[in-house]
């Protein structure tokens, strides 16, 4: 029998204990661009569905719409994948017109509401997404730069809902040397080497200088940053969900029970309880629970907090709570 490929082997290997807790019979979906990483993937994913660790393995590929030709390129990677024997096939074309944030962000934002609708109507148990180590590096900068705290630090998750990324402790280079032992042709996208993108400057300039001079192993040590924050930091939330009952009080919150929790704490309640009002998560800023944890800390009978989308609020005697605009004085 011929030897596997040390890259196929890697790839294969990840995607494999990524997805062991899946049931044989679970419907599986490759989101796949048809770039190096997510053919990799596809074809590892494949191969456990013809090794009979799972029995339905489907493709998902999405157009934005973004670049000339993407129609023919989704339409070419269906092609492949039927070919290969992916089933159920589909391409999910996607608007970004309205959509909030930059180019990057609302195509983002587009392509998971694509992948989580399709899984929803498929019935799929998991959406697998093809991130490697150095992504996950790329983020960890692109956070440092951003001066995010430890969500931002802690990377992308392996697992979030119905999202799986098997590869994150794979190399970039490994999936491109697994598709040429494999006879994989990936396709470029340009967007990956636009400067006008952060992600495209960090991987074209700036992880390259890093690695030139702290070595190659600053790749693996800024990935294993973001798990080593991320598992802190879900330890940390826990305690702020414990903590959010406690100072839990009709109409608000607490501020002596607030003020008797360590900031780590008392910050994550404060974004928390932010949320359940209604701030949207990608618009509250580090500025809001520190303007909010003021209320607490350093009150001298300030005015209430403005909150994105309209959500005001301010400080009642011994609680925090949500103010009515006509009686904010």
């Amino acid at each position: 029998m011929a030897r596997i490929p040390a890259p196929v082997a890697a790839v294969r290997t990840a995607v494999r204990r990524g997805l062991a807790d899946l049931p044989s019979d679970a419907l599986l979906l490759v989101a796949c661009s048809g770039g190096a990483d997510s053919l990799a993937l596809a074809s590892a994913a494949q191969f456990l569905n013809q090794q009979g660790s799972f029995s339905r393995v489907g493709l998902v590929t999405v157009d934005h719409g973004l670049q000339e030709g993407s129609d023919r390129r989704a339409r070419s990677v269906a092609a492949w994948a039927r070919d290969a024997g992916f089933d159920p096939v589909r391409i999910e074309t996607v608007s970004v017109a309205g959509l909030p944030g930059g180019p990057e962000a609302a195509a983002r934002t587009a392509r998971y509401e694509a992948l989580s609708a399709a899984a929803t109507e498929l019935g799929a148990a998991a959406v697998l997404l093809g991130h490697t180590r150095d992504d996950q590096a790329e983020t960890v900068l692109l956070a440092l730069a951003r001066g995010a705290g430890p969500r931002g630090l802690s990377g992308m998750p392996g697992r979030r809902g119905v999202f799986r990324r098997p590869m994150l402790d794979v190399a970039r280079a490994d999936t491109r040397k697994a598709c040429a032992a494999l006879g994989l042709a990936p396709w470029e996208d340009p967007h990956n080497s636009d400067p006008a993108y952060a992600r495209s400057r960090v991987r074209a300039s700036v992880l390259p200088v890093l690695v030139d001079a702290l070595g190659p192993a600053v790749v693996s040590n800024l990935a294993r940053t973001a798990s080593l924050v991320a598992a802190d930091s879900e330890a940390l939330d826990e305690l702020a969900a414990a903590a959010m009952v406690s100072a839990s009080v009709p109409e608000g919150l607490s501020v002596p029970v607030l003020a008797g929790l360590a900031a780590a704490i008392r910050s994550r309640v404060l974004h928390r309880w932010a949320r359940e009002l209604g701030a949207p998560g990608g618009a509250l800023a580090y500025r809001h629970v520190v303007a909010m944890d003021a209320l607490i800390t350093q009150w001298h009978g300030q005015g209430p907090v403005f909150l994105p989308d309209g959500i005001v609020v301010g400080r009642r005697a011994d609680r925090l709570v949500r103010v009515v605009p006509a009686h904010i004085k």
